[in-house]
């Protein structure tokens, strides 16, 4: 099948990709020519286990192309996927301007019957609203073509999105239309063979299950970020507390990590975009307003405890930072709450020594304006001459570090860790001043 994917960001590359192993003969398109430079010359522009390769071994086969050519990509694709960005508008509203575009341009250059697949997350009626733009666009050029709009969102994790593609838990398709969905189900069949993953139903249905996917996984996040806070109220661990919830199969133990908040590229969004819609009909999501609300709270919890250390002025203080993306396996900093920590600390008057697995080289990007940050080579290299060290993302080589070396780089034992990677027993033993989240 010849599929045309718009946007080569995360999603579109991820998306294209796999198809192409597939088999199937994939175009990705991006106006970001320096983006498409970048892959055409063997480079990636994000880190994602497993992509690299498996964008190589089909570009190589023929399988897989970049450009910035509009018109040959719409010509090229018998299904169009939108995968194009909708970042949040100042009032929390995702911005739908790339994702309208790219349906004028395919009504503009298209031909011949094509599948349009809004892959992007976007707010319910999106649809809608493409097939509009597109009858719109094809009025204009005096002309009729057949085409039809299916919903089906994605549910890629950073960090395990080439995983997530292929080998699915649920495909979800939005369309009332039974060629549509014929289509739809032969390009997922490769990977929806052993039993029946694909989940039919409409539209507006689709796109509220993407939105209610991660508000729900946001929720269950800031709820145990708040026992957590409570817990050190009362004097109990939360580790305990997740352990025994956990054990309840009506519960599990998914997403019940306390910690110093969600970031990325979809939680913070998606939660904004929700309210945003419910505000559109009059209502007010409280329990969505609350996860939100938890968990810009919560990204100060380690500032707070600097404060409690350290005292309010920091002028002279030095801190070892460890991890920068906004979880491990990516280097996607968006909303991290890293960027919330050394932004609070330098404006107290501290530096900050930095280090991150994959993200140092989007740190950089992304704070190139911040004055006293300094980028280490290693984790160890980070503590030298800090006063304290910061565990903001939880890298596995951040897990087992030895801690005599350790305590011998800092000016002094005292970690300050945001996401409990270390036992406080432990700790206490080996000397190590350790203040964690929701633990004693």
């Amino acid at each position: 099948m010849k599929i045309t994917v718009i946007g080569a960001g995360y999603v579109g590359l991820v998306t294209g990709a796999c198809f192409a192993d597939h088999g199937n003969d994939v175009i990705c398109v991006d106006l970001d020519a320096d983006k498409i430079n970048t892959l055409n010359n063997g480079g990636m522009p994000i880190y994602e286990p497993g992509l690299e390769q498996l964008v190589a071994r089909n570009t190589d086969a023929g399988r897989l192309q970049f450009t910035t050519d509009i018109a040959k990509s719409i010509e090229h694709g018998a299904v169009q996927f939108i995968a194009v960005g909708t970042p949040s508008d100042e009032d929390g509203s995702a911005d739908m301007r790339y994702v309208l575009d790219a349906a004028r341009n395919i009504a503009k250059h298209m031909d011949g019957y094509k599948v349009i697949v809004d892959k992007s997350t976007v707010p319910v009626g999106t649809a809608e609203r493409v097939k509009a733009v597109m009858q719109e666009e094809l009025q204009r050029r005096g002309t009729q073509v057949d085409f039809s709009v299916v919903s089906n969102p994605e549910f890629l994790k950073e960090g395990a999105a080439v995983e997530d593609f292929m080998r699915p838990d649920r495909i979800v398709v939005g369309s009332a239309d039974e060629k549509a969905i014929g289509i739809m189900r032969q390009l997922y069949a490769p990977v929806n063979r052993t039993h029946d993953r694909m989940i039919v139903m409409d539209t507006r249905s689709a796109e509220l299950t993407k939105y209610a996917a991660n508000a729900m996984l946001a929720t269950r996040i800031s709820f145990m970020n708040e026992l957590a806070n409570l817990s050190e109220k009362l004097g109990a661990d939360i580790e305990k507390v997740r352990r025994g919830i956990g054990s309840d199969p009506r519960i599990g133990y998914q997403f019940l990590y306390a910690g110093c908040g969600y970031g990325g590229s979809c939680f913070p969004k998606d939660v904004k975009a929700l309210q945003h819609s419910a505000g559109e009909y009059g209502m007010q999501l409280s329990i969505i307003d609350a996860v939100d609300k938890v968990n810009r709270s919560q990204k100060q919890r380690i500032l707070d405890k600097v404060r409690t250390r350290f005292g309010e002025h920091l002028d002279g203080k030095r801190f070892a930072l460890w991890g920068l993306a906004f979880k491990p396996n990516t280097d996607d900093m968006r909303e991290a709450p890293s960027r919330v920590v050394i932004h609070g600390l330098l404006a107290r008057g501290a530096s900050v020594h930095v280090y991150d697995p994959a993200a140092m080289d989007e740190a950089r990007r992304v704070m190139a304006a911040e004055r006293g940050i300094s980028y280490a080579d290693s984790p160890v290299d980070a503590l030298d001459d800090a006063d304290a060290l910061i565990i903001v993302t939880e890298w596995k080589e951040f897990r087992s570090p030895d801690f005599e070396v350790l305590k011998s780089r800092l000016k002094q034992p005292v970690v300050i860790d945001g996401r409990n990677l270390y036992v406080p027993r432990v700790m206490q033993e080996a000397g190590i001043e350790y203040f964690s989240i929701g633990r004693r």
